[in-house]
C-alpha cells in the first residue's frame, strides 16, 4: 500500500511541474510581442446628386388609354324578303367599299309587278277623280236649267188655278195637269241639287282610294329600290354573311359597315384626376338639367401604345360620355378627323379601328410647384397624404452637407416625374439619386461638377 500511494504521488508533481512549464512560457511569448498601432476610423461620404429648388408654373395632362372605334357602324337588312342575284366582287372582311358602288341586288320582278299594279290603280283613281270633277261642273251648269224649268211649271200652274177658281175658265182636269207637271218639275230640281251635293263626297271618297293607292305604290317602288343595295358614303367592311342565290329576310342581318371618316376613343378618367384638372366650359348651361357642362374642346395627343413615340396623332376632346359609379371614373370621348387619322404627327401608320391608344389631355394649370425625378420620392404616403425627400442640408458648426428627411405634399404625377406642392422652400436641395432607407445625417458628397440641378 505504501508503494502505490508513493507512485500516484509523483504523478501528480509531474503534472504539476509541466504546467508550471507551460504557464511560464506562455507569459514569456506574451511579454515578447508589441502592441498594435491604434487605427483611424474615418466617416465616408455618400455620393448623390441634388436639385436645386425652383418654383414653377405648369400645365397637367391626364393621360387615360382607350381603343378606337368608328363613330358611324350599322348593321345592314335588306328589309324585304327574296333572294339574292348580285354581290359586290369585293365584298369582303375589311375591303372598302366606294360610294355609290352596288353592295348587292335582290330578284326584281315579284317588286316591279306589284309597282306596275299599283301604278294602274293609281291612274284609274285619278282618271275616276278627273271624271267626277268634269261631270259636277257640268251638273251645276244644267242646275239652272232644272230651276228654270221648276219655275215655268210653277207659272203654269199658279195661272191655271187662278183662271179656274176666278173666272173659271180652265177646266179642273187642265188644273190638276198643271199641279202635275209642277210637282214632277219641283222633285227632279230637288233630285238634282240631291246630286249635285253629293259630288263633293264622292270625289273626297275617291281621292281617299287614291291616296291610299299612291301609298301602297310609294312602298311598292320603296321595296323596289330597295332591292339594289348602294352605298352611300366610302365604306369599310366589318363583317359579312352573304352569298348569290341567297334567300333574306327582311331583318336578317348580311353585313356590317363602318364609316372611317370619324373615329372616336372613350377615355375613362378617375373621379380626382376629373375634380381638380379636367376644363370645362363653365359658361354653358345645360337648361336645368343634370349633366356635366360641355367639355372645354383642346386638342389631344394621342399615341399607339405598341409604340408610344413612334406613331402619334392628333385628335380633339368632345364629350362626356358616362358615369361609372363602380369603378368611379368619368368617360370622354376624344374624336379624330378621319384626314388626322390618315396624317400621324410621327410615324407613318394611319390611327385605325381596333388600336389600344395612350391619350394625353391638356388640363388646368397649377402654379408653384417643384418637378422632382420619380426616384426622388418615395413611394409610399403617410395617412396625412405627404411622402418623403431627402434633402442635403448644411451643417451649421461644420459646414459639411448631412443627409436630412423631409415630407412634402405632392400636386400630381406626369410620367417619370412628381410635382411637389408644399413641404419646399426655395433654393433647397434635393437628392435626386435614388436611396434606399439612407441613415439620417449622412454625410454627402455632390458627385456633378456643379452642385445644383436645374432641369
Amino acid at each position: 500500500m505504501q508503494i502505490q500511494s508513493s507512485g500516484w504521488f509523483i504523478k501528480l508533481i509531474a503534472c504539476v511541474a509541466i504546467l508550471a512549464f507551460g504557464g511560464a512560457l506562455t507569459a514569456f511569448l506574451i511579454s515578447q510581442r508589441e502592441a498594435p498601432a491604434h487605427a483611424t476610423i474615418e466617416e465616408r461620404a455618400l455620393r448623390v446628386r441634388v436639385k436645386a429648388v425652383r418654383f414653377e408654373e405648369v400645365r397637367v395632362d391626364i393621360i387615360g388609354y382607350g381603343e378606337v372605334r368608328a363613330r358611324d357602324v350599322s348593321e345592314v337588312s335588306p328589309g324585304i324578303a327574296g333572294r339574292v342575284v348580285e354581290v359586290h366582287p369585293r365584298l369582303e372582311v375589311g375591303e372598302l367599299i366606294r360610294a355609290g358602288e352596288v353592295l348587292f341586288k335582290i330578284d326584281p320582278i315579284d317588286y316591279q309587278a306589284r309597282v306596275d299594279e299599283f301604278q294602274a290603280t293609281v291612274l284609274q283613281l285619278e282618271s275616276n277623280v278627273a271624271r267626277l270633277k268634269k261631270q259636277y261642273a257640268m251638273d251645276t251648269g244644267r242646275l239652272e236649267t232644272f230651276e228654270r224649268s221648276r219655275d215655268l211649271a210653277k207659272a203654269d200652274f199658279e195661272r191655271a188655278f187662278r183662271l179656274y177658281s176666278k173666272d173659271n175658265i180652265e177646266s179642273k182636269s187642265l188644273v190638276g195637269a198643271r199641279e202635275v207637271s209642277y210637282n214632277t218639275a219641283k222633285d227632279q230640281y230637288a233630285l238634282f241639287v240631291q246630286s249635285l251635293e253629293l259630288f263633293p263626297l264622292r270625289i273626297l271618297e275617291v281621292k281617299g282610294h287614291l291616296g291610299a293607292a299612291r301609298a301602297k305604290l310609294d312602298k311598292a317602288e320603296a321595296d323596289l329600290e330597295r332591292t339594289v343595295l348602294v352605298a352611300r358614303a366610302d365604306l369599310r367592311v366589318k363583317s359579312v354573311n352573304l352569298e348569290r342565290y341567297q334567300y333574306l329576310t327582311p331583318s336578317s342581318v348580311v353585313m356590317t359597315l363602318a364609316d372611317d371618316s370619324v373615329l372616336e376613343i372613350t377615355v375613362p378618367i378617375s373621379s380626382r384626376e376629373v375634380r381638380k384638372w379636367l376644363r370645362f366650359d363653365e359658361k354653358k348651361t345645360l337648361d336645368e338639367r343634370a349633366w356635366f357642362n360641355e367639355l372645354t374642346r383642346v386638342p389631344v395627343e394621342i399615341a399607339w401604345t405598341e409604340a408610344q413615340n413612334e406613331h402619334k396623332w392628333r385628335g380633339l376632346l368632345h364629350r362626356v360620355e358616362r358615369f361609372d359609379q363602380q369603378t368611379r371614373t368619368l368617360a370622354v370621348v376624344v374624336r379624330v378627323a378621319g384626314a388626322d387619322a390618315l396624317s400621324p404627327m410621327a410615324g407613318n401608320l394611319p390611327l385605325v379601328e381596333g388600336m389600344f391608344c395612350r391619350v394625353e389631355i391638356p388640363g388646368r394649370r397649377v402654379e408653384g410647384v417643384v418637378k422632382l425625378p420619380a426616384e426622388a420620392v418615395s413611394f409610399d404616403h403617410e395617412a396625412s397624404g405627404y411622402r418623403t425627400v431627402y434633402m442635403a442640408e448644411k451643417d451649421p458648426e461644420t459646414g459639411e452637407l448631412r443627409l436630412k428627411s423631409k415630407a412634402v405634399k405632392e400636386s400630381h404625377i406626369a410620367g417619370e416625374y412628381v410635382y411637389v406642392a408644399q413641404g419646399l422652400e426655395a433654393g433647397e436641395l434635393v437628392i435626386i439619386t435614388r436611396l434606399i432607407n439612407p441613415l439620417e445625417n449622412t454625410l454627402l458628397e455632390i458627385e456633378d461638377a456643379l452642385p445644383m440641378e436645374t432641369d
